[in-house]
């Protein structure tokens, strides 16, 4: 297998060490690849990596926990087919990303098989763990996932998406707790897996089957094709009421048992409700089902500003779902703005408050006044120029 340079996309003299290379399976591991980057920053030189193990497969291909033989740094591989015919779309979207909660690129390149096949290969940093894993580590120790860590989440998966849909103009449009990556010691978390992100374009028709089942917003399930940035939006609700809850809200196995169960939850739609989903759909035959109180769906434990966060991201018309700067500065989230919040074991909290001015661009200004907390206001003075407008 020859790996490429993905900046120039011609063949290289640097050869793989070992051969057979597949669409994704065991057989990469403990396989080299030398290929030439720029890397952390450093004029470009050859690089080697090792791959150690497969840590998540799918549809799209594999991705491998990789060593760099160079640096001893870990990094996780993704390994996707490549269509020689087009550009890669996730490839062109991670390389705008920059921020503290998405899974940042480091490198990437092409590779080829003895069949002729392209892969590239996406080159990020290495975070260990999912909230998926840590929503069933608690499963299994029969114990609810501490509040704290929920609000830390939650409000990082919000910022994150505050980030790609304001600064970037991108829609995830596949958020689940497989694809939310959290560092276990520090609790930062950082959104990965770019393969079904897309940039919304006012009046561009967008594909509606998209999004992983329990998670898809509605208007997916009514065939929408003009949706907006707000279908992330109520897979933020979703994974929300995960954690809360245990286990998935809208646990259906299809499309119709899928409404069925966000019908079961939040009753039957409403005509105006339906039109908000998809002006287009007519074929509109349910039964009538009453809303259930969403304080019965939950434990009384649960305090009612996390109850009061769900009901407003898991609304049907998507224009009401709060956008995920407003969803930030929920009282849901006040324990995080309060300087003297610690981690369990009294370590400091993730940085949750290093704004960038792209992010806050479009912000109003009582937004901005909530977001960043008084404490962080007077230490960092000028921390941005819409901080010094507040101070």
């Amino acid at each position: 297998m020859e790996a490429m340079d993905v900046d120039h996309r011609s063949k290289h003299d640097e050869k793989v060490k070992e051969a057979g290379v597949g669409g994704g399976d065991n057989r990469d591991t403990g396989q080299i690849i030398v290929t030439s980057c720029a890397w952390n920053g450093q004029p470009k030189k050859t690089v080697s990596f090792v791959a150690e193990r497969p840590v998540g497969t799918g549809s799209f291909g594999v991705v491998f926990q990789a060593k760099c033989l160079e640096t001893n740094e870990t990094v996780a591989i993704k390994k996707v087919l490549q269509d020689r015919r087009y550009k890669n779309r996730e490839l062109q979207i991670m390389r705008m990303l920059d921020h503290p909660n998405v899974v940042s690129l480091k490198h990437c390149f092409f590779s080829t098989t003895e069949k002729d096949e392209l892969f590239l290969n996406l080159v990020m940093e290495y975070v260990p763990e999912t909230v998926y894993r840590i929503e069933k580590y608690y499963s299994r120790m029969n114990q609810r996932i501490p509040l704290l860590y929920v609000k830390l989440y939650t409000y990082q998966i919000c910022r994150s998406l505050a980030y790609i849909h304001g600064a970037i103009g991108v829609c995830h449009r596949d958020i689940k707790p497989q694809n939310l990556l959290v560092n276990p010691h520090t609790h930062q978390l950082k959104l990965c897996d770019f393969g079904s992100a897309k940039a919304l374009v006012k009046g561009e028709p967008n594909i509606s089957y998209i999004c992983s089942r329990y998670y898809r917003a509605p208007e997916l399930i009514f065939g929408a094709t003009d949706y907006t940035f707000s279908i992330d939006m109520w897979s933020a609700g979703c994974v929300l009421a995960e954690l809360l809850l245990g286990q998935p809200l809208f646990p259906g196995e299809s499309a119709v048992e899928q409404l069925s169960e966000i019908v079961k939850i939040l009753g039957t739609p409403t005509r105006e409700e339906v039109k908000c989903m998809n002006p287009n759909y007519t074929e509109f035959k349910f039964p009538q089902m009453k809303a259930r109180p969403w304080h019965k769906i939950f434990h009384k434990r649960v305090p009612a500003e996390a109850i009061d966060l769900v009901s407003r991201l898991l609304q049907y018309s998507p224009n009401l779902r709060p956008s995920a700067l407003e969803t930030c500065v929920h009282p849901f989230f006040d324990e995080l703005r309060d300087p003297h919040t610690t981690l369990p074991n009294g370590h400091a909290l993730p940085p949750l408050f290093n704004f960038k001015p792209e992010e806050l661009k479009a912000a109003p200004p009582e937004i901005v006044q909530k977001l960043i907390p008084e404490h962080i206001r007077k230490q960092f003075p000028h921390f941005n120029p819409y901080l010094a407008q507040i101070a």
